[in-house]
Formats: structure tokens, sequence, C-alpha cells
């Protein structure tokens, strides 16, 4: 199966996000005629005010972003797994944090909302309070895309390696993390931490993110970008240059199971005492 993961820099201007997204997915369509596409954290709007964000929230299944990238998947041929979106929730005034994927056909196959929320100071003094204007999710989400099982995560939830074991329990042979890292930690960790998540589960690590500066409340902040492909080993097999553009990879389902019989982690994981 061939990847291509989509690096892009997105702001607070939704309809300048979405138009980035189609040119990016086509152009990657056009140089590499993947299989299956994955897009960034918060492609379609991303920093801007608490408001802003409410206003540019969908009702799923349905709104723009939904509606732009099942008409791309189903033009194309190719399943799309849409980064995340915003997501409305009636009745609340928060909203989730959604992957939405589709297949060939532009059928929706797969929706994850973020479980962990992003609410720590970062090592500039910059405070993140993700809890404040998103609700979590509660469901572990896999997927099955032609003879691959895909396990959803998002950005922060990189973070805390129970959710990848209990997607690789549930069968996954391909993780998908859309990511909008902050520089401060994604140039320490944002590598460690994918490379390590595709060693303890024996899966490839597909890692989209953004990339650049955003604007949220009249502040500058700063995205890694680095999107990045890990096989099975913790090897990167795929890596994209600084700024926006696109990354591809092939996945060989095969080198999981060769890997996985080298070392078979799942058979000797035993419950440990106390």
């Amino acid at each position: 199966m061939k990847v291509s993961l989509i690096q892009m820099n997105s702001i607070s201007d939704k309809p300048a996000n979405l138009a980035m997204a189609r040119r990016l997915i086509e152009d990657a369509v056009a140089a590499d005629a993947p299989d299956w596409i994955l897009l960034p954290e918060c492609f379609d709007y991303l920093g801007g005010t608490r408001e802003g964000k409410r206003a540019a929230a969908e009702t799923l299944p349905g709104g723009p972003a939904y509606s732009l990238l099942q008409e791309l998947a189903r033009t194309h041929r190719v399943f799309i797994h849409a980064g995340s979106l915003l997501e409305r929730i009636p009745e609340d005034e928060r909203l989730h944090n959604t992957t939405v994927v589709f297949d060939r056909e532009g059928g929706e196959v797969a929706r994850y909302r973020k479980i962990h929320m992003f609410d720590i100071t970062a090592p500039d003094g910059t405070e993140y309070k993700e809890s404040a204007a998103f609700k979590r999710g509660d469901a572990v989400v896999t997927y099955a895309c032609e003879g691959v099982t895909v396990g959803c995560a998002i950005c922060y939830d990189l973070r805390f390696p129970a959710l990848f074991q209990a997607l690789a329990d549930k069968g996954a042979t391909m993780i998908a993390l859309p990511a909008a890292f902050t520089m401060q930690t994604g140039k320490d960790h944002w590598e460690v931490l994918c490379r390590a998540r595709a060693i303890e589960t024996e899966t490839y690590f597909c890692a989209a993110a953004q990339t650049g500066s955003f604007t949220q409340n009249n502040e500058t902040r700063q995205t890694y970008g680095h999107s990045l492909v890990a096989d099975p080993w913790g090897h990167v097999v795929a890596r994209a240059s600084d700024g926006v553009g696109t990354v591809a990879a092939r996945i060989d389902p095969a080198r999981v199971e060769k890997v996985r019989a080298m070392i078979p982690v799942a058979k000797h994981r035993v419950p440990l005492p106390g």
C-alpha cells in the first residue's frame, strides 16, 4: 500500500485551509498515486479565538471540510484519513477534535475523537488549555483499509503508550497520528516518541504534522512539522522537508509480520505484579 502524508500550515482562515488541503491532496495524487492519504491535526482551522473555532466547526456528517474530503476521496479513488477537524457537540460549548476517514467511494468508514487533552505549560511559559475548548473522546478506534488495519490517534495522544497498545490489541498494523506539535516540544520529543510507538507496537507509524506559524488570541505560535513514516523496526523511512508539502512511502504488511516474528512482544507481555 502506498501512503502520502500532507504537511500543512493551517491558520484561522477556513476557506484558505480547505483550498490548501485540496491543492496538496491533488499534488500527492498526481505525484505519487497513493492508496491512502493522511492530513494533519486541525487541518480545517487552527488558532484564532474560541468563538472563531466554534463558528468554523461542523456538525457531522456534513459541512465544507467533510464534504470536500468526501468528494476528493471519491473523485481520486483514494482513502483519505482526514487528519482532524472541528466537530460541534449539540448543547455543549466545547467541540470535539475529530478524525473522519473516507474510503475510495467517499463513504465514511471511521470516526475518532481525540482522547487526551493538551493542558500544559511549555518550556517558554506558553500555556495550552485544550480541555477548555474541547471535550475528550471515549473510544479506541481502528478500521480496515484493504488488508491493513489502521489505528487512530491525534497529537498529544502520542505521549500515552497504553492507547497504542490498545490499538495493537485491536489488530492495528499501521497507526495514523495527525498532529500540530509545538516547536518547543517537537524539536526534542517528536521523532523519539513516533519511533518509540512504532517499536513498541511493531506497526508502521504515519505522522502528518502542521508546520510554521499561526495566531491564537493575538499570540503567534510555532508548529514543528517534520511529518514522517516509521517502520515496525523504528526506522524512519520517509520524512517531510521543512514547509508545506507532501511525503510518500510504501507500507509492506509482510514487514510487520517479520518484525513480530523476530521479537513477539505481544505474546511475551504478562500482567504486572501488584
